[in-house]
């Protein structure tokens, strides 16, 4: 089996003093994870590879996609494999530098498989950056539609910030005009699950059920209520999607133990 490991650490230097890589690094060391995207690293390259070396983990393939603006966004991928192919921003120029995605292709038994760490904005519908998370997703579609034209394994992993049905979120009506549950947003869910034809493995593997959640406000109630959004997604071509066994959840026990807004989600392939 081969593990791949999504979660948004909110900072990776805040989640290694929460505890975050002791977790992680107990799930790599298991030998059930080989793969870990992390979205919203907040730091620079260097620092990133002081945090593993702290962690134990220094031994790990890295890929990381920074963001120009110090302490905001960022995306990496962690492996025990070695990282080939690896690439940096999503296509369009105005993403370069955002620190927003970033793929890299690790060798399987079924052949080369494609991994992309993948950083949504999470919008403001009074703010410019709303439309900028609108060419973001499309600029996804071009990839998605890309990745199911290929024979190779293809997953793209990270905080999307959408909830795609309202199975995907607590309180569906109550957020209907606030980004992140905005019909426009989602129809591009849409289009890539039915025209386009990859793959919701979350969805897919827990059927149509409420959540499971993986994102839980800080402030609150929300998290012991479980007033949650399904926000983080692992998304494969049919290839790679017809070999997914399971997708986990791992939402903290309690407040007090989360290390991140996030909950970790692990896919596993019989690779």
């Amino acid at each position: 089996m081969l593990g791949v490991i999504s979660i948004n650490a909110n900072g990776v230097r805040a989640a290694h003093k929460r505890g975050g890589f002791e977790w992680l690094k107990a799930q790599l060391d298991s030998t059930a994870v080989d793969v870990v995207c992390i979205q919203e690293v907040r730091a620079t390259t260097e620092q990133l590879h002081e945090v593993l070396d702290q962690a134990g983990l220094s031994h790990l393939h890295v890929a990381h996609d920074s963001s120009e603006r110090l302490g905001h966004s960022g995306v990496a991928i962690l492996s025990t494999k070695p990282l080939s192919e690896v690439k940096t921003g999503i296509g369009p120029k105005e993403f370069a530098g955002t620190g927003r995605w970033v793929q890299a292709t690790i060798d399987t038994s079924a052949g080369p498989m494609t991994v992309a760490s993948v950083y949504v904005h999470s919008g403001d519908v009074e703010k410019p950056v709303q439309e900028e998370k609108y060419r973001f997703l499309k600029a996804m579609t071009k990839r998605f539609t890309e990745a199911q034209k290929l024979d190779s394994l293809f997953l793209a992993c990270g905080d999307f910030n959408v909830c795609h049905k309202e199975i995907d979120i607590k309180n569906a009506k109550a957020n209907v005009k606030r980004a992140g549950f905005l019909p426009e947003e989602r129809a591009h869910f849409d289009t890539w699950f039915n025209a386009v034809g990859v793959v919701d493995l979350g969805r897919s593997i827990a059927g149509e059920v409420d959540g499971p959640y993986t994102w839980w406000s800080w402030r609150g109630q929300a998290f012991d209520r479980d007033t949650g959004w399904r926000i983080d997604y692992h998304v494969a071509n049919k290839p790679l999607a017809a070999r997914c066994r399971d997708v986990v959840v791992t939402r903290a026990a309690s407040y007090d133990q989360r290390w991140s807004d996030h909950a970790p989600v692990t896919a596993l392939f019989e690779l």
